[in-house]
């Protein structure tokens, strides 16, 4: 619920983020300090940005009123989207080292869990986009097709065939760590999921889950430097989201290994050069995705002084290249595209990052008003029409839009 209470002579925004709860309810402190009008709305309308994350159903207000919840006609749309592409073998841009002739094999061949969607990162988490909108919604009109797609691909069969491709030779760096992050993160949906099929799917798929993060462990203590580029390598992203599944599954050595390798890449960064940002084909922003992590590995106290020096300008609503959407000239463009995707995951690195920030610090503000103008753009634009955008925006939107704070 959100609560509308007096602080310091103004109205403050507190929330309950429990995923369940969608109705409203408003408590006035008394004695509240008169204000204007203006001012009064005005600070609704900054407020309303802090909205519970979670689904709705169609009477609530979605699309013309809070940009980050997910109503039914929503979800059903974007699982149309993912049950396009988890099945469409081409066109697939394949990311395959061939140790000889005999390797030379369809894209199902070689990956007949996550051969769709163009490339294998992107089958990835358009599978658990269908399992997030089939646990949030499990009346979707699409529910049988969504059981049918998932029983078909995560069979135990495909699920070896994947396992057995990362072990041959010449393949330790294949989708590392993006595509091994959304892997963790489907595994993490699946887990403790009380559906019968989703039991299934989640014990299928848990060895290539646990190959993944051996792969980590082996990893991580190499990588003597971190990518901070605003594409796949990132290794901000890839850490985030295996922080996540480690704690999801109490995995306290692997939980140690990630946020030791965290603090060591990042906790010394200050005034990160975010006014160079985004870069072209971006569908990350480096400074952002990075302060995200941290969010998940300092306490609030620790976090909101490192923020402070990390991008010391937000309060001030500085640098604009950050905080205001990134133009996407074309949208059939593979890279250009990126940007309604950058677009995206800003908005949700940025209401994290609010959200954990103190109700007087001004940077909240700031945030909270990018994010949903960020989201608010790139929504329009999940579904352009055009393939190189439709078989992977989604999947970011439904993050968006469903997952709750990383606290």
């Amino acid at each position: 619920m959100r609560i509308i209470c007096d602080f310091c002579g103004t109205l403050r925004l507190c929330q309950n983020r429990d995923m369940k709860t969608t109705g409203r309810g408003f408590l006035q402190r008394p004695k509240v300090p008169q204000r204007s009008l203006s001012t009064f709305l005005t600070l609704l309308i900054i407020c309303a940005v802090f909205a519970p994350v979670g689904a709705s159903d169609a009477g609530n207000p979605g699309r013309n009123g809070d940009v980050f919840i997910l109503t039914r006609a929503e979800a059903s749309h974007f699982a149309s989207l993912a049950l396009k592409c988890v099945s469409k073998e081409y066109p697939n841009k394949l990311d395959h080292t061939m140790n000889d002739a005999s390797e030379v094999k369809s894209p199902k061949e070689l990956h007949p869990a996550f051969y769709g969607c163009l490339d294998w990162h992107s089958s990835v988490h358009g599978h658990w986009m269908l399992a997030r909108l089939l646990r949030l919604f499990p009346d979707l009109p699409e529910a049988t097709q969504i059981r049918n797609a998932l029983n078909e691909n995560l069979s135990a069969k495909n699920v070896k065939a994947e396992l057995q491709y990362l072990d041959q030779a010449n393949r330790q760096s294949f989708e590392r760590t993006y595509g091994w992050a959304w892997l963790l993160k489907l595994a993490e949906q699946l887990r403790g999921w009380n559906d019968p099929d989703a039991k299934n799917w989640s014990a299928n798929l848990q060895p290539l889950a646990d190959a993944l993060v051996a792969r980590y462990k082996k990893f991580l203590p190499r990588q003597t430097y971190p990518i901070r580029t605003g594409v796949h390598p990132n290794t901000a992203f890839g850490l985030a989201f295996a922080l996540d599944y480690a704690r999801a599954v109490s995995d306290r050595g692997f939980e140690s290994i990630l946020v030791e390798r965290s603090k060591t890449y990042f906790l010394g960064d200050a005034s990160i050069p975010a006014s160079w940002e985004p870069g072209g084909e971006d569908f990350f922003s480096p400074s952002l995705i990075e302060a995200d992590l941290m969010l998940r590995v300092l306490d609030p106290r620790k976090f909101r002084a490192w923020f402070q020096t990390f991008l010391p300008g937000i309060a001030a609503a500085k640098p604009k290249g950050l905080l205001n959407p990134a133009t996407v000239a074309d949208r059939t463009d593979p890279k250009i595209v990126h940007l309604d995707g950058l677009n995206l995951s800003r908005a949700w690195c940025m209401r994290h990052i609010a959200n954990s920030l103190p109700m007087r610090d001004s940077a909240r503000a700031v945030l909270a008003r990018a994010a949903e103008a960020h989201a608010r753009d790139a929504l329009a634009h999940v579904a352009s029409g055009d393939y190189l955008g439709e078989h992977w925006l989604a999947s970011f939107a439904v993050y968006m839009m469903t997952e709750p704070s990383v606290r």
